[in-house]
């Protein structure tokens, strides 16, 4: 049920600014002539992206390493954060686009622990923070341009560098264990989208998700990793992008 919710989170405003995006740029005559009528023309298009993400981990147990007695169960919650992109987009047919979105990426992700004895709190969650450059390569495939509207989906793939990651990260507290990620990911992506032909410019709304291909874990022996044998990236992403 938490997840139904954050999932609603992000569909309703995303609908909300697609009806807003429709209704905003208004066209004498209703359907009259169709706005940026040479932009789909050009070679290169150039722009900025805001994203809203979803960062999540896809978790699988070390089947030959048993829960211990007093750990139960290891979970992960998904926690929002947000992106900043800039966009490279080249023609390379009438329905087809290369896009290269060079960006940064800010967020956590939680793994929670169930203990079957008392702990501290502190001691039930495992924060890990980043702070991705993220080099994505994608290919957009467009529909017939309808009116001042067209749809599309997209795919390709991601390298992402974690700027503050925790690979080689010391505790500083004594007794503490981390859940150390290595710095290098990959990652596939698919998504679809809207472009919007305004006046002046193209606005596109576009959801997209993120698949890590590698496990992410540093290998060691303790409590909070020994019990896990691949932690994968995933994310969910919903953007704004002026073009």
């Amino acid at each position: 049920m938490p997840q139904r919710k954050k999932l609603y989170k992000i569909i309703l405003p995303l609908l909300m600014l697609i009806t807003i995006s429709t209704t905003a740029f208004p066209q004498k005559g209703g359907f009259g002539v169709p706005n940026l009528q040479k932009y789909d023309k050009k070679l290169f298009h150039f722009g900025f992206s805001i994203g809203y993400n979803l960062f999540d981990f896809n978790l699988k147990n070390n089947a030959y390493y048993p829960m211990s007695d007093s750990l139960l169960v290891i979970n992960t919650k998904a926690v929002s954060g947000f992106s900043l992109g800039i966009v490279t987009d080249l023609r390379i047919w009438k329905y087809f686009d290369l896009r290269f979105i060079p960006g940064l990426s800010f967020g956590e992700r939680v793994l929670t622990y169930e203990f079957a004895n008392r702990v501290k709190e502190d001691d039930k969650q495992k924060r890990v923070e980043s702070v991705y450059l993220d080099l994505p390569l994608l290919f957009k495939i467009k529909s017939s341009r309808m009116h001042n509207v067209r749809i599309y989906v997209i795919g390709g793939v991601q390298y992402s560098l974690d700027l503050i990651s925790n690979q080689k990260k010391q505790s500083k507290r004594p007794n503490e264990m981390l859940v150390k990620l290595n710095q290098n990911d990959f990652q596939g992506q698919v998504g679809f989208g809207l472009d919007f032909y305004c006046t002046y410019f193209k606005l596109t709304t576009e959801v997209k998700m993120s698949f890590g291909m590698i496990n992410l874990l540093v290998p060691e022996q303790h409590l909070y990793t020994s019990n896990i044998s691949s932690v994968k990236s995933k994310t969910l992403q919903v953007s704004v992008i002026f073009e």
